[in-house]
């Protein structure tokens, strides 16, 4: 199929509703990507997104990557388990083979996720060592079979996270070479960091801060391919950034910022959703509310403070709240008081009756 073809299309006819694999005669409302929070290892856990849940309604959430291995092979449950309240929620894989990112696609609709998202970013040696991640890149072609594999699996979106190019294949025409061929296996969404990946050399940090960032690389994407959905990410700080791309793009994804300063998402859905801004003394209850919940589960507290620990970043006693945190919080027997407490530090009156 000829890529004019998706260049004339209306993105309008892009974003039809996909039926739930549980409840065929329903159907979920087309994913809203005005503004994500990108996927993070180690960071964007199940605790996390519930927490940046209660900072905004409408910011679409990613998982960290999980391997194909580790729901295949692994424990399933724990790795594909999230809470009701964080939808809309995106499933973010790592792999190559098309019939495990098929299968795993098939288990992630199952569970109710509203999006699946392949992982052609990463830098990390570990993930090149998979063949999978940014290196895939340069294997348009097993990209396009894995994404046509997974849309046949299931009826919720597919999309691909990828960088604008790797190590000396850094050209537009590369990048375009990409975009045709997965785009001709039917994918619709690109999430695209506008920095290359260094695949020899550097670190996955480093790959977020050396590469030079080209936004208008990503820009011109959206000229060429107008009937595309392409979404932005990298070294976006805050949301009058995001506001600006959004008058040439389709979305925003933030990663490090909206994770070390989170009080940035509780005014995504007023800035970009013209809804309202987040009661933060509510949205403190109701984390307290959830930590008890998870407590009594079996949960640590320090599994669910690690992640706010940038709550109230630049304000008057935030480095108090951070340590009392940071020293109290990880103890096996720590209960929801420590985190009444360092709130206190911050907000004298949060809990008084």
């Amino acid at each position: 199929m000829p890529i004019e073809w998706f260049r004339m299309l209306s993105l309008d006819n892009l974003k039809t509703p996909a039926k739930t694999a549980t409840s065929p005669a329903t159907t979920r409302p087309a994913v809203d990507r005005t503004f994500c929070v990108a996927p993070m290892l180690d960071w964007t856990d199940r605790h996390c997104r519930y927490f940046h849940r209660l900072l905004s309604q409408h910011a679409l959430l990613y998982t960290e990557m999980v391997t194909t291995g580790a729901i295949l092979h692994g424990d399933a449950d724990r790795f594909l388990q999230f809470n009701p309240a964080e939808h809309p929620v995106a499933l973010q894989l790592g792999g190559s083979d098309p019939a495990a990112l098929a299968e795993c696609a098939r288990k992630a609709e199952l569970w109710g996720y509203d999006e699946v998202n392949l992982n052609v970013g990463c830098p990390s040696d570990r993930v090149q060592n998979g063949m999978f991640g940014a290196c895939l890149m340069a294997d348009p072609q097993r990209v396009a079979d894995a994404v046509k594999a997974m849309q046949q699996a299931v009826s919720i979106p597919i999309t691909v996270k990828h960088r604008i190019g790797i190590d000396d294949q850094d050209s537009y025409e590369f990048l375009c070479r990409f975009i045709d061929t997965v785009a001709e296996a039917g994918c619709r969404t690109f999430i695209v960091h506008a920095r290359k990946a260094i695949l020899q050399g550097l670190s996955p940090k480093q790959n977020r801060d050396i590469p030079p960032l080209d936004y208008d690389r990503v820009y011109r994407l959206k000229q060429d391919y107008p009937a595309l959905e392409i979404i932005i990410n990298g070294g976006i700080k805050t949301l009058a950034e995001c506001q600006q791309h959004l008058l040439q793009l389709d979305g925003v994804m933030i990663g490090r910022e909206a994770y070390q300063n989170p009080l940035l998402l509780a005014e995504v859905d007023q800035a970009l959703y013209n809804g309202d801004l987040v009661d933060l003394d509510q949205m403190l209850m109701r984390l307290c509310a959830y930590c008890e919940q998870q407590l009594a589960q079996g949960a640590q507290l320090g599994w669910i403070t690690r992640h706010v620990l940038g709550l109230y970043q630049g304000q008057p006693g935030a480095r108090r709240f951070r340590r009392f945190i940071s020293e109290n919080a990880f103890r096996p027997d720590a209960g929801i008081d420590v985190l009444k407490q360092a709130l206190v530090l911050v907000k004298p009156g949060l809990f008084a009756a």
